[in-house]
């Protein structure tokens, strides 16, 4: 899937992965891409929680090896 830019969290917990992704987000303009790599298993309803009330589409939500990959498009 095409992004405009990468955001890896690997190795990171609650609430940083998030925290991180909102800061990134926020310097992103409308309709750009994020693809976010993370390790921690509560990212994955974290990830549908923080798109669900930011607004920003999750397009997808993947998880293979215990890593998990997401892609957001800035509202």
């Amino acid at each position: 899937m095409h992004c405009d830019r990468e955001l890896d969290v690997r190795g990171l917990n609650c609430p940083l992965p998030i925290l991180r992704t909102k800061k990134t987000l926020s310097e992103m303009s409308p309709g750009e891409v994020l693809h976010v790599v993370a390790t921690d298993p509560g990212s994955v309803k974290d990830f549908e929680a923080f798109a669900r009330q930011t607004g920003n589409e999750l397009l997808s939500s993947v998880e293979a090896n215990k890593v998990f990959e997401y892609y957001l498009k800035r509202k």
